[in-house]
């Protein structure tokens, strides 16, 4: 329930804001520096209708000018540090809680690049994104209109009670009757706006979700021609938006006018209460006037106690979701004591009984062993869902094995660090990725250790500098997000002089030739001699054609090591599945 978008917690958790004043410890004199402004501007703001009393009533009622200046001066002085107050009192508000969501968004993000494969597997992208973004700046909201407010409120508002049984009693008695009626429109209100808030939020959810959908498979639209029917379903949930914010207003709006109204009715009752004791001479003119004053400063923030109620239930709900994912923990993490390879890998790789599922499902992979030899050159084949690009997220750790174990080296990929293990290991996927940047920024992902030098040598050698060279800008020409200003073939290149540039002692190639041109192909053939030498590498291929050469072919089947050997011997076993493969795509391609 804690993941769902539309659910609205309490206006106070006492749990969560224990865990939300970690963040804020950090910034803890720069909130006693605003609850000190606050406080002294609410101070102020109560200053300056007892000043117009005693201005009343002790000259114009009386007829004289005599020391006028000092009252007129003092209330001009609450009027210029009123304002001041108010500027300090907003920026520093601001720049708390900016300073808190900063830490937070830089948690959250932080804490999302350690969470392993299985958890985006299971979790919507515009989920996560929402976390980071709309439920960090609810947080925000908590603290620019929510608590900090609310005490300031709850001080001045206990400042005028005081103020106003002092000057009178039963007028003070009068001006509180409204409060009970008050309270419960309030109430009632409430309840209505938050469940207006929550069809918001669910409509809002809705509509990012399917404005991401849309915009991510845009091509699709466009060559299916669906371009009519997808506004068709984004103009629907735009409409439910705009229905849940109109509701949200409708209730918004009437609760102001009816707050607007018994302040009213209250004024009324003062001026009628208060004119019957003015003139039984039981109260000044003064007194009266600043009745009215402080009437108006009491029920102002009564009015908001609606609106920032909500603020703090939608601050806690999205503060739950935040601590939620903060909250999960990875189980691929290093050991405590890794170990320590004392020199370069020499990449010899042993799977041991390996088998593995993902989440519920069936077993991927069935008690899978095989060795491969350092430096050796090993090709995985077979029928889509066979399981071969599961061998290369169990050896790289994005997934660990659920039985049997997998060596480098002799020693379980567990009990290395992640990072020394990842490092170890150079992976090209058919389905590549570029960043915004540059050429050389995504060729050696602005890794430290890696000079400008080393880039342009692996872009040589898998010939990736032929189309680079001739770029305006070279090795520093843009990248737009997801390379979209580049072809295929170009993207494969530089995710082929990435897994280079890292010179890792073991190379995998994930159908990595896949999405390339028969003439780039040939490049990149002519190239991997070079790319693989000294190397062990992992060639998984769906051309077999591509694969002729490796030293040693598994063909894989159902999660399971079916055949071994050399092309030419697999290919003349009678029956063997890779015969039937080999003879099933020699006449596709005839």
């Amino acid at each position: 329930m804690t993941d769902r978008d539309d659910v609205l917690g309490k206006a106070y958790d006492g749990r969560l804001m224990r865990r939300l004043a970690g963040y804020v410890a950090p910034y803890r004199g720069l909130v006693a520096l605003t609850l000190l402004t606050l406080f002294a501007g609410g101070a102020v703001q109560l200053v300056q209708p007892y000043l117009v009393k005693e201005v009343i009533d002790g000259f114009i009622v009386a007829r004289r000018t005599e020391g006028l200046a000092l009252p007129v001066v003092l209330f001009v002085a609450t009027l210029v540090l009123d304002f001041v107050l108010g500027f300090c009192q907003i920026y520093l508000l601001e720049r708390t809680g900016q300073n808190v969501v900063f830490d937070l968004r830089n948690d959250v993000f932080a804490h999302l690049q350690h969470l392993p494969s299985a958890y985006f597997d299971r979790t919507p992208v515009g989920r996560l994104m929402t976390r980071v973004t709309t439920d960090v700046e609810a947080i925000n909201e908590a603290f620019t209109s929510g608590v900090v407010l609310i005490l300031a409120d709850l001080a001045k508002l206990a400042g005028i009670v005081v103020i106003l049984i002092a000057m009178d009693l039963r007028l003070a008695l009068v001006t509180f009757a409204v409060i009970p009626p008050m309270l419960l429109v309030s109430w009632w209100f409430r309840v209505r706006v938050r469940d207006a808030y929550r069809a918001m939020r669910a409509a809002v959810a809705k509509l990012n979700a399917t404005l991401q959908e849309s915009v991510s498979g845009i091509r699709i639209i466009q060559l299916f021609r669906r371009e009519p029917l997808a506004a068709e379903e984004f103009g629907a949930l735009d409409r439910e938006h705009r229905s849940a914010q109109l509701g949200g207003v409708f209730y918004e709006s009437a609760f102001s006018a009816v707050a607007e109204l018994m302040g009213s009715i209250t004024l009324a009752a003062i001026v009628w209460a208060g004119g019957r004791r003015l003139l039984g001479g039981a109260i000044t003119f003064g007194t009266l006037v600043a009745f009215f004053e402080y009437a108006a400063r009491f029920f102002r923030p009564v009015q908001e106690l609606s609106q920032r109620y909500t603020v703090m239930q939608a601050a806690m709900a999205s503060a739950e979701r935040i601590f939620a994912l903060l909250d999960v923990r990875s189980t691929l993490v290093s050991p405590e004591r890794p170990y320590v390879p004392a020199a370069r890998p020499r990449g010899e790789i042993v799977f041991e009984d390996v088998t593995f599922a993902y989440a519920e499902g069936p077993p991927v992979l069935r008690n899978v062993s095989f060795r491969v030899a350092p430096g050796e050159r090993l090709a995985v084949v077979g029928w889509t869902g066979a399981g071969k690009s599961t061998l290369i997220r169990l050896l790289a750790r994005l997934y660990d094995v659920q039985g049997g174990r997998i060596l480098l080296d002799g020693v379980d990929v567990r009990d290395y660090d992640l990072r020394q293990l990842r490092r170890t290991i150079g992976v090209v996927l058919q389905d590549h990725f570029l960043f915004a940047g540059t050429i050389a920024g995504n060729i050696g992902l602005d890794d430290p250790s890696i000079d400008r030098a080393t880039i342009e040598k692996a872009a040589r050698i898998v010939r990736a500098d032929r189309f680079v060279t001739r770029l305006p800008g070279g090795y520093d020409e843009p990248v737009r997000e997801r390379g979209s200003n580049l072809s295929v073939g170009e993207k494969q290149l530089i995710s082929f002089a990435r897994a280079l540039a890292f010179d890792p002692a073991v190379l995998v190639l994930d159908e990595a030739t896949a999405s390339v041109d028969p003439e780039t192909e040939a490049h990149i053939q002519q190239a991997l001699g070079q790319l693989l030498e000294g190397r062990t590498s992992i060639v998984i291929a769906h051309r077999l054609s591509t694969i002729k050469d490796a030293d040693r072919i598994l063909v894989l089947h159902h999660g399971e090591v079916r055949e071994s050997g050399r092309h030419d011997e697999l290919l003349v076993r009678e029956g063997s599945l890779y015969r039937t493969l080999y003879l099933l795509q020699s006449q596709a391609s005839a």
